[in-house]
């Protein structure tokens, strides 16, 4: 049996618009007297002030609202139980009717928990760290204005692997190598492996392929100088920060990892299959 005794729920409003969600979950916490904090899904993430309480977080949303939740607990090792509320989600593999039953499984011991690695990404200019940050999914390096063709030069524990031209580049979790990763053309990465995946963007050179590399691996991207354009990072589509040319961009795995509860209606394999409609329909 496992205790939980303080629960965080990070809810995306949009996706619970009349609160209903929001109500049926804090009415059944408090029947079976737990305590509970309700944070809303928004861009700053500031924990309150009795964090070190918690023993659970809820997601309630999406995908996006689940890699949120896993920036905002990061440092807190606690599982992630995540509610779909919208009609497409990787991560979020439980539905909107199976939270309880879920949350119950869980207390008893009947759910496992899929520990997923988490992205660490840190730049470094001429005068410090200037930017750090964790994510679940990617990093992404592209331009920042019109569509133009980025140099990037690459190096994996400090052997240089090559010089990218192309729009971009992706460095993905296993988590994250089903989402923009796998559009540019990314392989899918079981959740539970130790890796991290480095796609190109549309790559001028076409021997440019992706690569999986070992989760103790560190990559490092050069802005070289002598851009085009202007050039941004993005951690999960959620965290912009603009670089500037000579920055070097460190990503590597991070000592956190998202603790997430699974599913038994449902495996990883399942989920891809219905998600990607390899079934059909």
């Amino acid at each position: 049996m496992r205790t939980i005794s303080h629960v965080l729920i990070v809810a995306n409003f949009q996706k619970d618009l009349d609160g209903s969600m929001i109500e049926e979950v804090t009415a059944y916490l408090a029947s079976r007297g737990m305590s509970y904090t309700v944070f809303g899904y928004q861009e700053e993430a500031v924990l309150p002030a009795n964090f070190e309480e918690f023993d659970l977080a809820v997601s309630l949303g999406g995908d996006g609202t689940v890699l949120y939740c896993a920036r905002l607990i990061q440092h807190l090792s606690i599982p992630i139980l995540a509610v779909n509320l919208g009609s497409f989600g990787f991560i979020t593999e439980i539905t909107r009717d199976e939270w309880r039953e879920a949350l119950e499984s869980y207390e008893r011991g009947d759910l496992g928990i899929s520990s997923r690695v988490m992205l660490r990404v840190t730049v470094e200019r001429k005068d410090g760290q200037v930017f750090s940050a964790h994510g679940l999914n990617d990093a992404t390096i592209n331009a920042s204005g019109l569509s133009r063709v980025v140099h990037l030069r690459i190096l994996i524990n400090s052997t240089h692997l090559g010089d990218f031209h192309s729009d971009g580049a992706i460095v993905a979790t296993p988590t994250g190598s089903t989402a923009y990763s796998l559009a540019a053309g990314g392989p899918i990465v079981h959740t539970d492996m130790d890796a991290l995946i480095l796609t190109p963007i549309c790559p001028f050179t076409l021997s440019i392929r992706p690569v999986i590399i070992s989760g103790n691996d560190v990559i490092s991207i050069e802005a070289v100088k002598g851009q085009r354009t202007g050039l941004n990072l993005s951690v999960d589509g959620q965290q912009i920060f603009s670089l500037q040319e000579g920055d070097l961009i460190t990503l590597e795995k991070s000592h956190s990892r998202a603790q997430i509860i699974e599913s038994d209606k449902r495996n990883f394999y399942e989920v891809v299959r219905s998600k990607l409609k390899w079934s059909g329909g």
